[in-house]
């Protein structure tokens, strides 16, 4: 029984993961067609996955409020859904972003990096489904290393796009727009490296 109830917290975490490639995969959807007239829709489906990673993170928290013993300590409970959890809203604040300036046209430097995001969130995922047997998983470690690549990735490509940004752009209102958005990728980014740091930090107490 005690397995079982452990069970649920590895399995919420991969849960609210999938939301979060949900939400990217969505995301690279709109912006490959991009038809700025439907942001409005697309907004209120993209909030719909944000909440329902919200709900899933909410019964987690409302679960260890209950439990006597957690497979992990409670505060790395906490820290890893809400990571997981940043995943999903960073990437609905790159949407917003993108409403929010009035773009009318995607730049390819965007989807560049939005696609290195992917890339994160399927490793963060796969990150939980190790994480569940972190005593003995002999992947988990290479899983960690990878999403800090994939995120070392993210930043240079930020830089590369915040530089061909500035030096060819010569609309300040455009430099601007995308400025933002271009920080709120590298942030999805960031926060797939932050889930892998509380999963290695866990390993690391547990060792």
């Amino acid at each position: 029984m005690a397995k079982n109830r452990d069970s649920f917290y590895f399995e919420t975490f991969t849960a609210c993961a999938e939301i979060s490639c949900q939400a990217g995969h969505m995301l690279v959807g709109i912006l490959r067609d991009f038809r700025p007239e439907k942001l409005e829709e697309y907004l209120d489906e993209m909030h719909k996955i944000e909440n329902s990673a919200d709900m899933k993170k909410h019964d987690m928290l409302d679960r260890l409020a209950k439990e006597f013993i957690p497979p992990i300590e409670r505060e790395d409970i906490i820290a890893l859904s809400q990571r997981i959890d940043d995943i999903t809203d960073k990437i609905e604040d790159v949407l917003l972003r993108i409403y929010m300036n009035n773009i009318t046209e995607i730049e390819d430097d965007a989807l560049q990096m939005l696609d290195i995001i992917i890339r994160c969130c399927e490793k963060v995922t796969e990150l939980t489904k190790e994480f569940a047997d972190f005593r003995h998983s002999k992947k988990l470690k290479e899983v960690i290393i990878q999403i800090n690549d994939l995120e070392e990735e993210a930043d240079r490509c930020f830089m590369k796009s915040m530089r061909k940004l500035h030096a060819e752009c010569q609309n300040p209102l455009h430099i601007i727009a995308w400025r933002e958005i271009y920080i709120y990728l590298e942030r999805c980014a960031d926060t797939c490296e932050h889930a892998a740091d509380v999963v290695e930090s866990v390993v690391m107490k547990n060792s």
